[in-house]
């Protein structure tokens, strides 16, 4: 029992002494009192009343010496082994042997990895009014104010599993275990329109449900196996159910497996197993790249489906699942040919030409250096799918119209025929041949001697060279263990020819003696204590990416403190988006080219560096760009320069805030304020995401890039900075390798979203505009 603090809790006891995955559990509890923890060593659980689901602590086979924390069926009426996990903490999380999960003083819920030494996982709920915990009948783990209102639950945060009575909606996300190279990508999600899809990397949609289009609808799992979705009022406006709908099945669940089709179990008593009574995809093969990256999902007589990897000559022995289509081949390239097969290109959209024969595509394909392979619809349509990506896939059946070709070398070949030319010589000699191989290999060796030699005198030149202009340069003081120039005050004032062109706000254009220009920031840190300043500009300048701007130097001088950087000749991003001229130049691609470089730098910043490392104002002043218009972040760290700014008020959420504010300024052309988010959202979410897009950008725009931009802008910038993402996931996305969903409005907390709903329920009526 949980006695903290001297409170008195009320006790609901129902004495099960079963075995769950190898641990005797505890008695039964109503209510999960704070201070409250479960650890993998101690084996307890916490069971909801009707014993049918239990939280704490399992592992799997495939890891068992590493364990996840979540919910479980617990009905003694279903084996052990077969006990279905129907929530996992953070999705996916792993932690070791000697890990705990807790239950503050303070009403926050953290997951401890003995591995890592660090809690991989909290609730973020320490603001909230927090009394107690429990696990409802339901399965519904939730977090209770004193008046037994619910301020947190499980049902909130699905992982891949859905149970009957938990809704689902646009706020919502259903995600395949990563159980494989392809798993994670799928994706289970209801669009702005009210319809629940399935995706794969959120770019192709393979299935969606037949619903009518609306907003504010809500999918749900019912007790007797109907999956439907509501609208308002509750009415039902689309539903499915499984083959036993309606009969007495005690346990379901609806689940997106790691196969990528979406099934709806039920417990069935007489066989002991868990039977899928539904699937949202019928054939298998429908389902995108369930054969993984090239593999071929072929139908069989027997109507199941099996994978291969055709993309293979005739006479390999082993079957080769790539297509080779870039590599250079000496011998030419030709096209596999494979009737009744449809492929399609993975991460990259296809290439459609129309009105073209079955050969015409082959021979575009077979001339384009870029093209793997290409589908041609043999339906009287006459298109032709051009694919450039080495990542393809499909599905093959008799049915099928469509023809498709791979491209492949005519003779691939394992080594060079010079290479075994070459050493057939050496290895025989013909007869009155004048070749010496000692001869060759002194020769050889002679001059691998010699350009040794002449490339260590160079290198040495170009040191000598290169530190003497240094000395000459910038050796005012020297430069210190971090190769930063320590200059004096008077030295500041020279290189600024006194401070004669300000470049911004506290920054000044500097000339070195061998015109090498400089940018020099006045940090105004006169209470920084010396050391402390040292320290944190040391810390700085140790700091070296593509896209961040170098420390090259500094002054510490009584009370002058200013800092040295290497000079961006076209200025600050700002000036570029504030100018009808020099706005032209930001073409689409280069705004992305921009979003991505400014990504990588506070993603370095914030994982790469050897300590954590936060900008703490990140915005489009603080964004520069180089000669070649290429972005570079600057006065990152600021904060740790001046003592008066403490550091622990800086995060990396904060800086994920920023970004996402900046990249909406930059593809909007707007300034940054309160408004832009709200209002690009609302376009957005009503389909008119081109409207965002900054008028004066010449040429076109990737609309599917756009999509993808804006979404994880959205994300960045949720009031809730629980829900914002990591800066390395923000990388992924705007690089197309991690899918993204559709984020909720981001200018409402959690909180009010659920009032809201609320208040819908209560029969209050919402406009479009409204979010």
């Amino acid at each position: 029992m949980f006695e903290p603090n001297g409170y008195l809790f009320k006790w609901s006891f129902s004495f099960l002494l079963c075995l769950s995955a190898g641990f005797w559990l505890q008695p039964v509890v109503s209510k999960i009192p704070l201070g409250s923890k479960l650890s993998v060593s101690d084996n307890k659980f916490w069971v909801s009343p009707n014993g049918d689901f239990s939280f704490g602590f399992f592992n799997g086979t495939e890891h068992p010496n590493l364990f996840r924390v979540g919910i479980r069926f617990n009905s003694k009426s279903i084996p052990v082994e077969k006990q279905a996990v129907v929530w996992v903490v953070g999705a996916d999380i792993m932690v070791g042997n000697s890990s705990y999960f807790s239950l503050t003083m303070d009403g926050e819920m953290n997951l401890f990895d003995s591995l890592k030494g660090v809690n991989v996982w909290n609730s973020k709920t320490s603001q909230l009014p927090i009394a107690s915990a429990a696990l409802y009948d339901n399965g519904n783990f939730v977090l209770l104010t004193d008046n037994e209102d619910i301020a947190w639950q499980s049902f909130d945060f699905p992982a891949d599993t859905l149970l009957p009575g938990q809704y689902f909606s646009a706020l919502h996300t259903l995600r395949a275990a990563s159980k494989n190279h392809m798993s994670s990508y799928y994706s289970l999600f209801m669009n702005a329109s009210g319809q629940l899809q399935l995706r794969w990397d959120s770019h192709f949609t393979y299935w969606t449900s037949s619903s009518p289009i609306g907003l504010n609808f809500t999918a749900l799992l019912t007790s007797d196996g109907t999956l439907q979705i509501q609208d308002q009022r509750r009415d039902t406006i689309w539903s499915v159910f499984g083959e036993d709908h309606n009969d007495t099945v005690h346990y379901r669940y609806l689940r997106l497996d790691v196969d990528g089709n979406l099934r709806l179990y039920s417990w069935e008593e007489a066989s002991q197993t868990w039977r899928h009574v539904w699937q949202a995809v019928e054939n298998q093969c429908n389902v995108f790249a369930t054969c993984g990256y090239n593999g071929i999902c072929v139908y069989t007589e027997t109507g199941s489906q099996t994978c291969k990897c055709p993309f293979k000559l005739s006479n390999e022995s082993i079957p080769r699942c790539t297509i080779p289509g870039r590599q250079k081949c000496r011998s030419g390239l030709n096209l596999l040919n494979y009737k009744h097969t449809f492929l399609y290109g993975m991460y990259q959209n296809d290439d459609l030409v129309s009105g073209i024969s079955s050969h015409q595509c082959e021979s575009l394909c077979l001339k384009d250096p870029l093209c793997t392979a290409a589908t041609f619809m043999n339906d009287g349509t006459a298109r032709c799918f051009i694919k450039k990506t080495p990542y393809v896939s499909g599905y093959s059946d008799p049915s099928l119209s469509s023809v498709s070709f791979a491209k492949l070398c005519s003779d691939p070949i394992a080594v060079d025929p010079s290479i075994v030319a070459t050493t057939s010589s050496e290895e025989t000699p013909q007869k009155g041949s004048k070749f010496c191989v000692t001869c060759v290999v002194g020769a050889v060796s002679g001059t691998s001697v010699l350009f040794v030699v002449v490339q260590l005198a160079i290198v040495f030149i170009v040191y000598k060279r290169r530190r003497a202009m240094k000395k000459a340069v910038l050796g005012y003081k020297g430069p210190n263990s971090n190769g930063l120039t320590v200059l004096s005050f008077s030295e500041i004032k020279d290189l600024t020819k006194n401070f004669e062109q300000r470049i911004g706000p506290t920054m000044f254009k500097g000339l070195l003696p061998n015109k090498q220009p400089v940018a020099v920031k006045d940090v105004k840190a006169t209470t920084t204590e010396e050391r402390k300043y040292r320290v944190a500009v040391s810390k700085i300048g140790s700091i070296h990416h593509k896209n961040l701007v170098k420390l090259k130097g500094y002054c510490c001088e009584l009370n002058h403190r200013f800092l040295i950087y290497e000079y961006a000749e076209n200025g600050s991003l700002s000036k570029y988006i504030e100018d009808s001229k020099l706005c032209k130049k930001l073409t689409w691609g280069k705004r992305i080219e921009i979003c991505m470089s400014v990504a990588r730098a506070l993603s370095y910043l914030h994982t790469g560096c050897r300590e954590f490392v936060s900008h703490g104002n990140l915005k489009c002043e603080n964004v520069v760009l180089d000669e070649k218009l290429e972005a570079k972040v600057s006065e990152f760290g600021l904060h740790n320069v001046a003592s008066e700014m403490s550091s622990s008020g800086f995060s990396a959420e904060m800086d994920v805030e920023d970004f996402g504010k900046m990249v909406l300024t930059l593809i909007s052309g707007c300034k940054e304020d309160g408004e832009v988010s709200h209002w690009a959202y609302k376009e957005w979410i009503e389909g008119n995401g081109l409207n965002v897009v900054d008028k004066r950008i010449n040429g076109g725009v990737d609309s599917e890039m756009l999509d993808r931009v804006l979404r994880i802008a959205f994300w960045c910038v949720q009031m809730d900075e629980r829900m914002r993402p990591s800066m390395r996931e923000v990388v992924k996305v705007l690089e197309g390798v991690l899918s993204v969903d559709p984020p909720p409005p981001p200018f409402t907390s959690q909180r009010q979203r659920e009032e809201e709903e609320e208040s819908s329920d209560a029969g209050s009526e919402l406009d479009s505009g409204r979010f």
